[in-house]
């Protein structure tokens, strides 16, 4: 039992008898997507269960670092970022490949910089406040397959000691990873490659402090990468293309400061190595991520190489778009196709997040002198272009995400929405009630709906801007009357 949550899990036991009521929704796969995503289901009042196949306790085991800056302010929506920000280190510019210099501190955002924390303290935040929300916790207990049917889906399972059982729910959300049990259930492939074999991962400590934050570089054939932990461990990743062996393959201290050296120049005088590791990095995506009441997100759905930190990031913010729209299905509130947004929204960031981290997997893998000096030329053209350089940077942060608007809508919907400053407080701060929240002109404090609206978005400007759960625009219009207003609420189920 981890010893941040205490007595404070509730345990759902699905092996005692058959049938068992899992709740409205059931999430399987603890990792910070499904954490966070059952957190939300809790928070607002639906009944869920999480399914874990690992015992209770969180492994410091993962190979995610960095938190971006859309990440954080979703997490910001929930009151946790400030926490996290305290656990970990911000950095606000980033150098990749000796020229190409990524300068958050310019990012339109609260969070001005990529924050390094190892993903345990991530996963640590978050099943503290899932436990605390309600969500019932079902570890040791891995799905054997599902069926579903026009009222709801009915997970089989394994439980503790390998007794049977079901889980019976409205709604079931794959976020178990690479080898997704839910996804192989609904008979969705997982198309896609190796790009890298034979990584070497360790955690060592170092008798050299790295100059930077994050170290990383490449030189011929090997690649390595240095991030610390807040105990005083640190993160090493490293590649050597000349070496390709299984990932069963033992890996001793030797090998992996003989890469870094080579790529690094040093190897800090490492020691005392807590874990080691071999891995391989694939990209992949299923075709879809919805199949009925079963839903994919994280790396159930898409995974991709470690180069540009998406993964978690990519995940957390799957679990923020789809939270709020489970809630409103199962209160009977949900717009007609909200739930088929959910993939038609965060399919095309996945797939784009599968490109950026590939292409610089692609950059560092560069042999030849040809391709290194078009590697030389792209990077120098990033570097100079500001407004193809804060592009880059805003895809990879996320905070130049925005997803596609119907015909006709207006510019603003589907755009992420700042974290502006409202007549109380922030918006970020008024988003963790969970709800939407409407923001009118400076003056207008009612707009005959029977709420009261904040404040203004953008002074000078006569815009009423209705803002989703997930901090992103549903419905916007210039110059709006109250009937525009009243229609748009009752629309989205916000009235």
């Amino acid at each position: 039992m981890n010893g941040t949550t205490g007595d404070t899990k509730k345990n759902a036991n699905p092996t005692e008898g058959t049938g068992t009521g899992g709740g409205a929704v059931v999430v399987v796969g603890a990792g910070p997507t499904g954490l966070l995503l059952a957190g939300d289901l809790a928070a607002a009042g639906v009944p869920v269960s999480l399914v874990e196949k690992r015992a209770p306790g969180i492994s410091n085991l993962s190979r995610a670092m960095v938190l971006h800056a859309r990440t954080l302010e979703q997490l910001d929506a929930r009151g946790l970022a400030d926490e996290l920000e305290a656990a970990g280190e911000p950095l606000d510019r980033l150098r990749l490949f000796g020229r190409l210099s990524l300068d958050f501190s310019r990012l339109p955002s609260r969070f001005r910089h990529l924050l390094v924390l190892p993903q345990y303290e991530v996963e640590r935040v978050l099943e503290r406040r899932a436990a605390d929300a309600g969500v019932r916790f079902a570890y040791e207990t891995e799905v054997t397959g599902l069926v579903q049917d026009a009222e709801g889906v009915t997970l089989r399972v394994r439980g503790p000691g390998g007794e049977p059982g079901t889980l019976r729910a409205a709604y079931a959300v794959g976020t178990d990873g690479l080898r997704s049990a839910v996804r192989e259930a609904v008979g969705l492939p997982f198309p896609g490659r190796s790009v890298i074999r034979s990584l070497v991962l360790a955690d060592v400590k170092l008798a050299e402090k790295p100059q930077t934050l994050l170290t990383a570089d490449a030189a011929g054939d090997v690649f390595a990468f240095i991030a610390p932990f807040a105990d005083g461990y640190y993160r090493v990743i490293g590649w050597n293309r000349s070496r390709d062996v299984p990932d069963s393959e033992p890996l001793d201290l030797d090998e992996v400061k003989g890469i870094v050296r080579q790529a690094l120049g040093r190897d800090f005088g490492m020691h005392d190595a807590r874990w080691m590791s071999r891995f391989h990095s694939d990209e992949r995506q299923a075709p879809a991520y919805r199949v009925g009441r079963v839903f994919l997100a994280g790396d159930a759905a898409h995974v991709h190489s470690p180069a540009g930190g998406q993964g978690m990031n990519t995940g957390l913010q799957d679990a923020a778009n789809l939270s709020w729209k489970l809630a409103a299905a199962v209160h009977g509130r949900a717009p007609h196709g909200l739930l088929d947004t959910y993939e038609s929204e965060r399919y095309p960031v996945g797939r784009a997040a599968l490109r950026s981290s590939g292409g610089i997997v692609r950059l560092a893998m560069a042999k030849h002198p040809w391709t290194r000096a078009a590697r030389t030329a792209l990077t120098a053209f990033v570097d100079r272009v500001p407004a193809v350089r804060a592009k880059a940077t805003g895809r990879v942060t996320g905070v130049g995400i925005a997803y596609r608007s119907p015909k006709g809508a207006h510019r603003l919907v589907g755009r992420r929405v700042p974290d502006v400053a409202l007549k109380e407080g922030r918006l970020y701060e008024a988003l963790r009630a969970g709800e939407f929240v409407l923001i009118t002109p400076e003056g207008e404090k009612e707009c005959g709906t029977g709420r009261a609206v904040p404040a203004h978005w953008s002074s000078g400007r006569r815009t009423t801007v209705l803002v989703r759960p997930d901090g992103y625009v549903a419905w916007a219009a210039d110059d709006a009357g109250v009937g525009e207003v009243a229609a748009a609420l009752e629309e989205w189920g916000a009235a």
